[in-house]
């Protein structure tokens, strides 16, 4: 096992990081949008995958997937308006960490980028690893264009 790292695009959001910043460090907050539809784009896109029984609270969510159990992410780590850091547990294969980097423009945007570390096999990163850098992006993405309040 080695550990692969992937780095996301920087984005860009339209609102200053202490908002950014409330609204991602709880996940009470993500879980409100994972409910409302994401979890049916993710099964149109991955068939083979289904997701059911998603569980959240400030802290962690937990989610059951076909074929692999009960994953969970918990915020392991949060430094006010800068990072929050996020890491597996529970029934997945796959052991990562990967953290939420903050960074002021000026007082209504802030820069985001994701930074994954991820204890891979050789066969496993051969399989996923430009997908977990698509993820990675797209994650990035997603989190630049969530309704924060």
């Amino acid at each position: 096992m080695s550990l692969s790292k992937y780095v996301s695009q920087t984005k860009t959001i339209p609102h200053n990081e202490q908002v950014v910043f409330d609204y991602l460090s709880n996940f009470e907050n993500i879980s409100a949008y994972f409910n409302t539809g994401l979890i049916d784009k993710i099964a149109q896109h991955v068939p083979q995958v289904k997701i059911t029984d998603f569980q959240s609270d400030r802290d962690s969510c937990k989610l059951n997937i076909t074929g692999f159990g009960v994953a969970e992410i918990r915020i392991i780590n949060r430094e006010p308006f800068k990072t929050i850091k996020v890491e597996s547990s529970g029934g997945i294969p796959l052991k990562f960490t990967f953290w939420i980097q903050l960074l002021p423009v000026d007082s209504f945007t802030t820069k985001i980028r994701l930074t994954l570390h991820a204890e891979l096999n050789m066969m496993i990163k051969m399989m996923i690893g430009n997908k977990l850098e698509q993820g990675v992006n797209q994650l990035a993405e997603t989190l630049s264009k969530l309704p924060y309040k």
